[in-house]
């Protein structure tokens, strides 16, 4: 490493986050992916579908990954600079963009889709996913799990024992089905993630929020300068990311 601590977090800082696209990475961490591939079982169902819902779909990659996209699309972002990048992206495949907040109410009206998809939401409405499903509708996701990039977490925050157990499958089964769905499909991994230098880590927790909340660098520039010297003197900074695959229905 030749490139100088100050160097390389001032250079993540500034980077753009806009979007889902972490590109940005390539070369400076490396996360292995889920063994179901979540964006080709989504497109199939999209295939299938005659109006579809995609709820929080952050710059719209994921969504426009697909070939095929039902007659009537409509996907929810909250992030005004990913509202304008899913826009862009998805209006020339005929999805409508909806700027809504990631609380209740969703801004439909009941039984609007047969089919409701979203990669990692950052929350889970299960009454208001059930409202807007019609009748023999599924809801089809990737949500993150628990304990998802923990060593990371907790190398900043210190212990977070209670926090744990947030977003647990088991939980979320038990709160679809307290919303009157059906829980069909749930399934579980860990993935190693590696993060080969300190701007890597930067960018990574300005991009998903939630995993530090309030993450800035100046607030945590000692901690960091802590981590890139680990970073230097043992190889990559090793952590975990949870993922579960989540399908439900709404009874016929």
């Amino acid at each position: 490493m030749n490139r100088g601590f100050d160097d390389l977090v001032a250079e993540a800082a500034s980077v753009s986050v806009d979007g889902w696209d972490f590109s940005w990475l390539d070369g400076r961490a490396t996360e292995e992916r889920p063994s179901w591939g979540y964006q080709k079982l989504m497109a199939g169902r999209l295939a299938g579908a005659s109006a579809a819902l995609d709820v929080q779909t952050g710059g719209g990659e994921v969504l426009a990954g697909a070939s095929v996209l039902p007659p009537t699309m409509v996907a929810t972002e909250s992030w005004p600079p990913n509202v304008a990048k899913a826009t862009a992206l998805l209006h020339p495949r005929g999805a409508v963009v909806v700027a809504a907040s990631d609380e209740p109410p969703l801004p439909f009206a009941d039984a609007a889709f047969d089919l409701v998809t979203s990669r990692h939401p950052a929350t889970v409405w299960w009454s208001e996913l059930a409202r807007v499903l019609r009748p023999g509708g599924t809801y089809f996701a990737q949500h993150v799990g628990p304990a998802s990039v923990f060593e990371l977490v907790e190398f900043f925050l210190g212990p977070q024992p209670e926090a744990r157990r947030k977003r647990h499958p088991d939980d979320e089964s038990a709160a679809a089905r307290a919303a009157g769905l059906e829980v069909v499909d749930v399934r579980s991994e860990r993935l190693r993630m590696e993060f080969f230098d300190i701007g890597a880590v930067v960018y990574f927790l300005r991009k998903v929020l939630w995993t530090v909340p309030g993450f800035t660098v100046d607030l945590y520039r000692d901690r960091l300068r802590e981590l890139d010297e680990r970073i230097r003197a043992e190889g990559a900074f090793v952590a975990h990311s949870s993922r579960v695959l989540f399908e439900a229905r709404k009874p016929a």
